[in-house]
């Protein structure tokens, strides 16, 4: 009487057409109120849950399951068939679109100082805990990151400073030249290299080259596991992982800004020699004359700033891998741009301090 229909067997995809064919023949013979026996099906998935619903006219308590599996992928199918579609959110364009773009990267902006700030007091505390106990101090590694970081970078931070050396002497001379005061070409060079160039040049290479691979390194190993396999054997990564990098920058960072200093002014001796008649040691005896110490001081005293900062933003960013190869290149991508923006901001606000208190 078509008051209830029995259903048996396998109702899964790779019997749909033969499915699809039954349930078309029992089209109409079902009275409105029927019963779906389907205590002795075998195998369903959601092909066959949505052929049931068909027939029961998408009601599932007209289905009769004996287990709760069963039971809970037909609901589940029953309210996917029943939920509206979601409704396209409209593109915003023009001026509502760049507020939005402003608004996200003040947003970024602000949780990356708070991280970094955090981060930064992780790394003085860990700091804290390896002064009071020697045996904490990981000194291969940080022999071997020092090396990496410093004796490694010498030749191109030498070379890098000696042209920006020279290229400062020839335009200073050539401007200076129409006054007739070519000779304060010595002077410029000793004032910019030992007071901004010679570190900012060398923190801008230093975030390039070390900074980089700080978050490469520390990245990989978080998409490896590597982080959580420290923490598992009772180890704090910051101890393990970030205090040998932050160690190593503070050792190297203020020797590679002293070989940028000497570059740089051999760089702009070597354009004034060539260039207006001075003599070698007449170039040595004005810088010695007219420079004074405190400048090469204002200069070296930024350096382990500039250090500490790069350091941790790199493994601050390496921390921060999820666990694709394309998360490791945005966030070295990303270490690189904040290094470089906190050290030219720093760099910048130092400037302003030095020249109020008349240093």
């Amino acid at each position: 009487d078509g008051s209830r229909l029995s259903i048996r067997g396998d109702w899964t995809l790779e019997h749909v057409a033969r499915i699809a064919a039954l349930c078309k023949n029992l089209q109409g013979k079902l009275a409105a109120d029927s019963r779906i026996d389907a205590r002795a099906i075998g195998r369903i998935d959601t092909a066959g849950a949505s052929f049931l619903l068909d027939l029961a006219g998408a009601d599932p308590t007209r289905i009769d399951v004996e287990h709760g599996a069963t039971r809970k992928l037909i609901a589940a199918v029953a309210h996917a068939e029943n939920a509206a579609p979601a409704k396209r959110r409209r593109k915003d364009r023009g001026f509502i679109a760049i507020l939005a773009h402003v608004g996200q990267a003040l947003d970024e902006f602000w949780s990356n100082a708070v991280a970094l700030v955090g981060f930064i007091g992780l790394i003085l505390a860990a700091f804290a805990r390896s002064a009071l106990n020697p045996r904490r101090w990981r000194v291969t590694s940080t022999i071997a990151h020092i090396e990496q970081t410093g004796l490694n970078a010498l030749p191109i931070v030498a070379l890098l400073c000696f042209l920006v050396g020279a290229v400062v002497a020839f335009l200073g001379a050539t401007v200076l030249k129409e006054f007739g005061a070519s000779i304060y070409t010595v002077e410029l060079v000793g004032y910019s290299f030992l007071r901004e160039f010679g570190v900012l040049l060398t923190a801008i290479m230093v975030a390039g080259r070390s900074g980089s691979a700080f978050t490469a390194q520390i990245g990989s190993m978080k998409a490896r596991e590597e982080v959580d396999a420290i923490r598992t054997l009772g180890l704090q990564p910051v101890d393990v992982l970030v205090m040998p990098r932050v160690l190593a920058l503070l050792v190297s960072m203020p020797i590679l800004t002293l070989v940028g200093m000497l570059a740089g002014i051999i760089g702009g001796a070597a354009v004034c020699v060539l260039t207006l008649d001075i003599s070698p040691l007449m170039f040595i005896t004005r810088l010695h004359e007219t420079t004074t110490v405190r400048h090469f001081w204002v200069g070296m005293s930024k350096a382990p700033i500039f250090a500490f900062l790069i350091a941790a933003i790199g493994c601050l960013e390496g921390f921060k891998v999820a666990g694709s190869a394309e998360s490791v290149g945005t966030h070295t991508t990303s270490s690189v741009v904040q290094s470089i923006f906190v050290v030219i901001l720093i760099d910048a606000l130092a400037a302003i301090f030095f020249m109020e208190i008349d240093l």
